[in-house]
């Protein structure tokens, strides 16, 4: 509306200005008149423009602004927001790698020591065995000595008394019997049955 206006103005303003000149060139000789309605058309055309379109054009300008400065502000946020859970995550990340490597340090400390109190009750348990093992042994070489000894001294007493064909009195008894079991060396023998079972540890 306001440019239809200002058209209607102009035009009117040139034909006012050619039929005054008498069909002159007005670029060449210009008229003080068009140049009073082209002065008053852009003026009036600039006045509607400033009341009505300009405060749109501003008002649309500032809205762009704004949403242009709203859309850099939530892209900060978002950045930093970013930032945030990304230093969170590494936290946590780094949390838990230390977690596992405690566990681990602590499962491998356990299983450790486990390992060396299964090899200390074995090493326990296998000495254990062997001292009842000698012990048993050593028993049974003293029950085999003193069974050897009762059987040398009833051989010796019945051979003598075989062969000197009379009863021995308590004396002679006593003194065959010692002078037989002084023939076998019972210590020795103790003895190696004694150091074999302690050849086994």
């Amino acid at each position: 509306m306001p440019a239809a206006l200002a058209h209607a103005l102009v035009v009117a303003a040139s034909s006012g200005g050619s039929s005054s000149s008498g069909g002159g060139n007005f670029l060449v000789t210009p008229n003080v008149g068009l140049m009073i309605w082209t002065l008053i058309a852009f003026f009036t055309t600039l006045l509607i423009l400033r009341r009505f379109a300009f405060p749109r054009i501003a008002e649309a300008l500032d809205r762009r602004r704004r949403a242009i400065e709203e859309s850099i502000d939530a892209a900060e946020r978002t950045r930093q927001e970013a930032d945030e859970l990304l230093a969170e995550y590494r936290d946590r990340l780094r949390e838990a790698r230390e977690q596992a490597e405690d566990i681990v340090a602590r499962a491998r400390r356990a299983a450790d020591r486990l390992e060396d109190e299964a090899k200390s009750e074995s090493k326990q348990l296998r000495e254990d065995m062997m001292a009842d093992t000698r012990r048993e042994i050593e028993q049974e070489t003293r029950r085999a000595i003193d069974e050897i000894r009762r059987e040398v001294a009833d051989l010796t007493v019945a051979a003598t008394e075989k062969v000197t064909r009379k009863a021995l009195d308590d004396e002679d008894h006593r003194r065959l019997i010692q002078e037989a079991l002084d023939e076998f060396d019972f210590s020795a023998l103790a003895g190696e049955v004694s150091n074999g079972g302690g050849g086994h540890r």
